[in-house]
């Protein structure tokens, strides 16, 4: 039985490549330039967001099921917008924060990788087989969580479609790595 703690280059290694490949991806190919648009009267919109607290808000806010059957709170829906606010803190993000949790991220997924790989395949697999189930897994891992967003908080599907297909890209390194390293 191969061991998770065997597969540690591989974990490493596909976290690497993932890191830097999820890292060109965002800062020099152009297809996620369009993913956010800007806001008609931005300035406005700054001044009326302006004192939140960093969080999740949501336009208009229904604090439950009986307040979403009042006459009011049906009049907001059906004039709008309706919309879903993220608040970041103030200043420039902290990137080195944010790319440092994106690898721990990279690792965590490399592990799941690691452990279902291993429980699902004998010690003598071939390249194809590993590459296979380790894709697949990662594919799943870093593509599909996204899919929700589209259906219940209305982010565009093109995004979503870009966003699997990132993840198809990083679930191919990842299953390449596996396949590459199982057995040595």
């Amino acid at each position: 039985m191969i061991t998770i703690s065997s597969l540690w280059l591989s974990i490493l290694i596909s976290a690497i490549l993932v890191w830097i490949a999820s890292a060109i991806v965002w800062m020099v190919l152009p297809h996620h330039k369009s993913d956010f648009s800007r806001v008609a009267k931005e300035e406005a919109a700054r001044a009326a967001l302006s004192g939140l607290q960093p969080g999740q808000y949501n336009i208009p806010h229904c604090a439950s099921q009986a307040e979403l059957k009042e006459p009011e709170m049906q009049k907001k829906f059906a004039e709008g917008p309706l919309a879903f606010v993220t608040v970041l803190p103030n200043g420039l993000p902290p990137m080195g924060k944010k790319m440092a949790l994106s690898f721990v991220f990279n690792l965590v997924v490399g592990v799941a990788v690691a452990y279902l790989v291993s429980r699902t395949l004998a010690p003598d697999a071939d390249y194809l087989a590993v590459f296979r189930i380790s894709a697949t897994i990662a594919w799943l891992a870093y593509g599909f969580a996204t899919i929700p967003d589209a259906i219940w908080f209305g982010r565009p599907w093109s995004v979503i479609v870009k966003n699997l297909g990132d993840a198809l890209l990083y679930a191919l390194l990842t299953g390449g790595v596996f396949g590459w390293l199982w057995s040595q």
